[in-house]
């Protein structure tokens, strides 16, 4: 099993009264050597006007000013813990740990790279609080560059309201947008913990993302709260290859090669198992994927 430091053990980790509360919302901010944009990305963070939220920072064995910052801030504010790692077990395992140790109600990931407008979880907890079908709200981005310059904007387009699941799928599917930035939109908690979270392979946050769409409603902001950071460094720009970015996800798999397309389609067939539907709705949701295989193949004969 992996080995890190809880916050326990850690000092400054005595718990309070107020602590003892579990908050409305919780933010799991997972970081590898982020030291250049960090602090401002926890700026963004605590400067929200909805503050009933715990943050939840996992660092998986920085070798940078990383943990320093970390250490810094959570001195300074009590709604911030900290958890270190003795060793990087990649991505998805420092994500999905982040989730782990949450206790609110709601919860959203956040990048150490990215910044929030002031007003995006109060935008996101009103939905949520009004719209019970709704599990997952988040706003439209804004791209910017190094400096924090705007490069352009950009909406995922999943907004999502049937109330017939394999139709939010359909859709979801066959939208031409290939970002994947409502990933850090803020979701119920029960209901993200009923998925398998963060795998350990490229474009698993697509697979989370496309399981959402078959628990519940997904709610667009026409407000543009999330700004998105692109840089050299992004795991994506960074990481060449579906190999290197595979060992970003998971170090252990860095000499493995997964055919994307292949193991996505694959987690989609077994969605069925896991995910509460009637004979009805899996006959037409195996429909769906077949007739979005035929076109992904059908596209590809006529390039």
């Amino acid at each position: 099993m992996p080995t890190y430091y809880h916050k326990e053990n850690s000092p400054g980790s005595v718990l309070n009264d107020s602590q003892d509360v579990a908050p409305k919302v919780s933010i799991g901010l997972p970081v590898y050597n982020g030291e250049r944009y960090l602090r401002e990305a926890l700026d963004s963070i605590l400067d929200q006007t909805f503050t009933d939220f715990e943050l939840i920072i996992c660092d998986n064995a920085s070798t940078d000013g990383t943990i320093e910052i970390c250490k810094e801030y959570e001195a300074r504010d009590p709604r911030i813990s900290l958890y270190l790692s003795k060793q990087n077990h990649g991505a998805s395992w420092n994500f999905n740990r982040a989730f782990h140790h949450s206790r609110g109600e709601y919860f959203r990931w956040a990048a150490h790279d990215d910044k929030i407008a002031p007003t995006l979880l109060e935008a996101c907890v009103e939905v949520l609080d009004n719209n019970p079908a709704v599990i997952l709200c988040y706003p439209k981005t804004t791209i910017i560059d190094e400096e924090g310059q705007t490069k352009k904007l950009y909406n995922d387009g999943l907004d999502l309201h049937s109330v017939d699941a394999c139709e939010r799928f359909e859709d979801f599917l066959f939208c031409p947008k290939r970002e994947n930035f409502a990933i850090f939109g803020l979701m119920r908690r029960e209901v993200l913990g009923q998925t398998s979270l963060l795998k350990a392979y490229e474009a698993s946050d697509r697979v989370l993302m496309a399981e959402l769409t078959l628990r519940g409603e997904i709610y667009e902001i026409d407000d543009y709260l999330f700004f998105r950071r692109d840089h050299p460094m992004t795991s994506r720009r960074a990481n060449k290859g579906t190999k290197e970015i595979n060992a970003w996800f998971d170090p252990k798999k860095k000499s493995l090669f997964y055919w994307t397309t292949g193991k996505v389609f694959y987690e989609y067939v077994k969605f069925p198992r896991r995910v509460p539907m009637t004979i009805l709705s899996i006959l037409k949701y195996y429909y769906v994927i077949g007739t979005y295989a035929f076109s992904k193949v059908f596209r590809h004969a006529h390039r």
